[in-house]
């Protein structure tokens, strides 16, 4: 269970959607309005207590996009520690440099494609029977 959102959470979220850093900017443009498989993506959504850069309700899926201030060893370690956190919540956790992103879009848009892809085939779980089961 999520913890519940506060509102300085969501002033913070609303914060980061209008100070977008670029690499965020030129990805929202090619995955809003439905136009990667027909899914839709939020940005800056809360989920507390992070806010995802881009994330799909539909798929439990979050696009993070790094800058520099990631890669040394202590951001490293909370960003793993953070998708940790996510994936135990059932999320699916895409990072990208964003150097990748103003660089290398295409092969960024084909990654996550194709996760979503796989994603959308793989069957949902089947609720077990009345009666059965745990």
């Amino acid at each position: 269970m999520l913890p519940r959102l506060t509102h300085e959470q969501r002033q913070f979220a609303r914060r980061l959607r209008v100070e977008q850093t670029d690499c965020e900017l030129h990805l929202w443009q090619k995955i809003r309005a439905r136009q990667l498989l027909n899914l839709k993506f939020r940005r800056q959504h809360p989920c507390p207590p992070f806010v995802l850069d881009f994330y799909c309700v539909e798929l439990k899926l979050a696009i993070e996009l790094d800058g520099g201030q990631h890669f040394d060893a202590q951001s490293l370690a909370y960003d793993r520690r953070r998708t940790a956190y996510l994936q135990g919540l059932g999320i699916t956790v895409l990072r990208f440099d964003n150097r990748q992103v103003l660089e290398q879009m295409n092969e960024v848009l084909e990654e996550v494609h194709r996760v979503a892809g796989r994603m959308l085939k793989a069957p949902s779980p089947q609720p077990s029977p009345s009666g059965r089961g745990s």
